[in-house]
């Protein structure tokens, strides 16, 4: 049913995976943790559990396996030397820097709370999409990147195999996910146009004041060169390089 190979993980193991529906359209961004042979954890946003149960009952046929909700309370820890897996500590790449994500576990004593817009800088630096933002059902898993961190490319069908195979193998998405630096004072809206050339080449999805002035994640049409000139708005804007921030 997902996108990438959760059966050769062994006990204590992560990946990421997608939910899709037939059309590669995505349901839900996973992060699947096998805490025993039996035992699989898919961990989402909140407001998608109930929709990803849903997804995964309405085709499991006669297979013999429970599919329930579990509610986690969670917080991620950052710091170098972080790394490993215990059940309960599970590696966290979305922010481009060493980090778990600690499961109904106490935060440590003399820790330092980031605040929202510290990590929403963070994870634009690390080009990460987030669901609602970069990810809804107008996006295909390449364009935000997606298949190069959650989808296999070797295992057996799942639904949106097809079309995800497809555009890897004989061809490119049209748009991707870049890095945005805008000029001026204002954060732009969600979905705001990015223009080159006098021509709406993306759209804006998340943006943050950083050092350097306004960071931001939008997609861009592929044709759009790196180093071309861009508005926002009547703000111009520059790319920075992108790089995955996963292996």
């Amino acid at each position: 049913m997902v996108s990438n190979d959760v059966a050769v993980l062994a006990p204590g193991e992560s990946c990421d995976a997608l939910l899709l529906t037939p059309k590669a359209r995505v349901i839900a961004v996973l992060r699947v943790l096998r805490r025993a042979a039996d035992d699989f954890l898919l961990l989402t946003e909140p407001e998608l559990g109930e929709a990803v149960r849903a997804e995964l009952l309405r085709f499991r046929f006669a297979a013999r396996a429970e599919i329930e909700l579990e509610e986690h309370r969670s917080y991620v820890l950052f710091g170098s030397g972080v790394e490993g897996s215990d059940g309960r500590a599970i590696p966290n790449p979305d922010y481009g820097v060493p980090a778990l994500e600690i499961l109904d576990g106490d935060v440590p004593e003399g820790a330092t709370e980031l605040s929202g817009d510290a990590l929403e800088e963070l994870r634009i630096r690390a080009g990460t999409p987030r669901f609602g933002r970069e990810i809804d059902e107008r996006v295909l898993p390449a364009e935000a990147g997606l298949d190069e961190r959650a989808v296999s490319f070797t295992k057996g069908c799942y639904p949106g195999q097809e079309p995800v195979a497809r555009l890897h193998y004989r061809g490119h998405a049209n748009r991707g996910l870049r890095r945005l630096v805008i000029e001026g004072g204002d954060l732009p809206a969600p979905d705001v146009a990015i223009v080159h050339a006098g021509k709406e080449v993306g759209r804006v999805t998340s943006a943050v004041r950083a050092a350097e002035g306004i960071l931001a994640l939008g997609y861009v049409r592929s044709e759009v060169p790196a180093d071309a000139d861009l508005a926002v708005g009547s703000a111009r804007a520059r790319q920075l390089h992108f790089a995955s921030a996963r292996p």
